[in-house]
């Protein structure tokens, strides 16, 4: 339901949305927006139409986020792949599974084994890892599975915590949208 009320909110205010990983206690995406209120509006959109859901649901009350989402600028375009690889593998990082492909809530299956998924726009720099979709997915695992070093990952999450412009580092954990967390 998460992913359907995010989808909605997306093609309502032209977002879109190149990664996504759906955590248990958090979410990230990687988006491009039209303008600047786009990201905040849909970020309200979604929690106006999930959290009343989720609440129903589950019978509960109240809010569901600890807070507003963050977001981080990238500055530079090479670095969208570096976001993109720390959201997918963000499952494994996490412990709750061995390889990216084995966990359900994530876009990696789209961009590492070619799996459709209608939440996703492929961003112009996953789209130069190949001419075709099976040498891009080929190249995708490929740059996956050499990881995330420590000193970048402790650099993102800085960058995360403080608001800061990523520039010239690979990007962001904890946030969904843009990188960001709701």
């Amino acid at each position: 339901m998460f992913l359907y009320i995010t989808h909605e909110a997306a093609l309502g205010h032209r977002l879109e949305i190149h990664a996504y990983a759906l955590m248990p206690n958090h979410v990230h995406f990687l988006v491009t927006a039209p303008a600047a209120s786009a990201l905040p509006a849909a970020m309200q959109a979604i929690g106006r139409r999930y959290v009343p859901h989720f609440n129903q649901r589950y019978g509960r009350t109240g809010g569901l986020f600890e807070g507003r989402y963050r977001s981080v600028l990238v500055d530079e375009e090479s670095y969208w792949v570096n976001c993109m690889r720390y959201i997918e593998l963000n499952p494994v990082r996490a412990g709750l599974v061995d390889t990216p492909e084995a966990y359900r809530w994530t876009s990696y299956r789209a961009h590492a084994m070619e799996a459709p998924d209608v939440l996703l726009t492929d961003h112009p720099m996953y789209l130069r890892l190949g001419e075709t979709p099976a040498e891009r997915s080929n190249n995708w695992r490929a740059f996956c599975a050499q990881g995330i070093l420590d000193s970048e990952l402790a650099e993102l999450r800085d960058a995360v915590q403080k608001g800061r412009l990523l520039r010239g580092i690979v990007l962001p954990p904890s946030a969904p949208p843009s990188c960001d967390q709701p």
